[in-house]
């Protein structure tokens, strides 16, 4: 199947346009939704985290705490190696297990750190990039996530560079509007152009 990695910096739009995606029927892989399931109550994680970081950790609801693991892994580059070492293991194996059974001519697999992770450019064979100001990615994410100016800055300060992304990118969608009207006959153009490289990329 022809596979299409969605990325973007934080507060870029990527779940909005992988949302307007879906609406043709285009099945979407959300790794960052994958990596909440591990992180919940019985999630996949869940122990190997208590083992390495203690159950101050873990809420009473035996999730992962996110707030208390952020402000660690923020100030301490070992810890976050350390966590990714739990996590992503465990999200590789379940992102390709929801690609393999995608159904339809082309899936797209939304990837936040898609550039970072530098295994991931070979595994999709095109990258579509949502691009917006950093400005306006500073704002969404204080508005959305009730986060300071500062947390949003730390958070984009480990995200490869707007001009990194922008360079590994096979399509670009630029989403400064609010909404997703204005990117809708962009999109409705990508799909057609996905289901044509779906179609002359499929085997004989």
């Amino acid at each position: 199947m022809f596979k299409v990695g969605l990325t973007g910096g934080i507060g870029s739009g990527k779940t909005t346009v992988a949302n307007a995606f879906a609406a043709y029927g285009v099945p979407i892989v959300d790794t960052d939704l994958i990596a909440h399931r591990v992180t919940a109550p019985g999630g996949a994680a869940i122990p190997g985290i208590r083992a390495q970081f203690g159950a101050t950790f873990i809420t009473a609801e035996g999730a992962l705490d996110r707030a208390r693991m952020r402000e660690l892994v923020f100030s301490n580059a070992q810890a976050k190696q350390r966590l990714e070492a739990i996590v992503h293991p465990l999200i590789r194996i379940e992102t390709d297990r929801e690609m393999q059974a995608a159904s339809g001519p082309y899936v797209i697999c939304v990837v936040p750190l898609l550039v970072e992770a530098g295994h991931w450019r070979e595994r999709v064979d095109r990258v579509l990039v949502v691009d917006c100001a950093v400005q306006t990615q500073v704002e969404r994410v204080m508005r959305r996530n009730g986060f300071t100016r500062k947390q949003v800055q730390a958070i984009m300060a480990r995200q490869t560079t707007r001009q990194t992304r922008l360079a590994a990118a096979d399509d670009i969608l630029v989403n400064e509007a609010g909404t997703i009207e204005p990117l809708l006959p962009e999109i409705a153009l990508l799909h057609q152009r996905y289901l044509s490289l779906a179609s002359d990329s499929a085997p004989s």
